[in-house]
């Protein structure tokens, strides 16, 4: 009796499951590409990225700034759902996840499968938000998403994130050397330029400091100098840390698991003072 009401249940967990199954947004057999995606000339894996950019604003100013042969933008709009306990047959009733599976090709696996990556648009897939802690909550959420759903797209190595600078550093002509600007992504390369100022006899007045509230603040070509520029940006790889994917995932549900509340007080009670918060 217990026998033939477990299958019972188990039919109905399993129709039930199958009538919310959400499927890829179709226009005659084809995924169509999000309307928001501002896509680039280039069909070259070698050379072509997609940037997924933190709000409108600094996206409208990523489309100006970037270079229109190799570069794509595609704007997230608020915070990514956290889609460590989803299931993937209810990832695309996310619109923002629905949009980045279908602009980089790749559909949502485990990392036991063995995914079609012969789809894949882009060669990077490049997270750009804001240097402070709100920037840092997105990273989170996006990394989560793609070590939850895309992992081999992390494990071939087609993941990184962007780093925006959060202070520039205005400098008058000194002697031969001409006005000059320069930036920094945090407050260690901030001393670092002033100091490598101090010593070419430059006053401490003569400088001026400006400080980024957001991507949403720079214009174009401050983007593409700092961000976009292949040759004078900054951008991380992400690759997936030892060989054990297992404690990588342990160590990720204590991170992102909803009822892990009580661990991750003790961790940040335990690392808490190793953390520089920028508030």
């Amino acid at each position: 009796g217990k026998k033939l009401a477990e299958l019972a249940i188990k039919a109905a967990q399993t129709r039930q499951k199958a009538g919310q199954k959400v499927e890829k947004r179709k226009g005659s057999g084809v995924a169509v590409l999000p309307g928001k995606l501002t896509d680039c000339e280039s069909r070259d894996l070698a050379h072509n990225e997609v940037f997924l950019v933190e709000g409108d604003s600094a996206g409208g100013s990523a489309k100006m700034g970037r270079d229109k042969e190799s570069q794509a933008i595609l704007p997230l709009r608020g915070k990514v759902l956290n889609t460590w306990e989803v299931e993937r047959d209810r990832l695309f009733a996310n619109t923002e996840i629905h949009d980045i599976s279908v602009a980089i090709g790749v559909d949502p696996h485990g990392p036991n499968d063995s995914p079609d990556l012969s789809g894949l648009r882009y060669g990077k897939v490049c997270i750009l938000s804001d240097a402070d802690v709100d920037g840092s909550h997105i990273q989170v959420l996006l990394l989560t998403l793609f070590f939850r759903h895309f992992p081999k797209l992390i494990e071939t190595g087609h993941v990184f994130v962007a780093r925006p600078p959060l202070y520039r550093v205005d400098a008058p002509a000194r002697g031969k050397k001409p006005a000059s600007k320069a930036y920094a992504l945090d407050e260690g390369e901030l001393n670092a330029i002033l100091d490598k100022l101090r010593k070419e006899g430059v006053r401490e007045t003569a400088w001026s400091i400006s400080r980024f509230k957001g991507l949403g603040e720079m214009n174009a070509v401050q983007l593409w100098d700092t961000t976009l520029n292949p040759d004078t940006r900054r951008l991380l790889p992400i690759t997936l840390g030892g060989t054990d994917f297992g404690q990588t995932e342990v160590l990720m549900t204590k991170l992102m698991g909803k009822g892990e509340a009580a661990a991750r007080r003790e961790l940040m009670e335990l690392h808490g003072d190793a953390v520089e918060l920028d508030v």
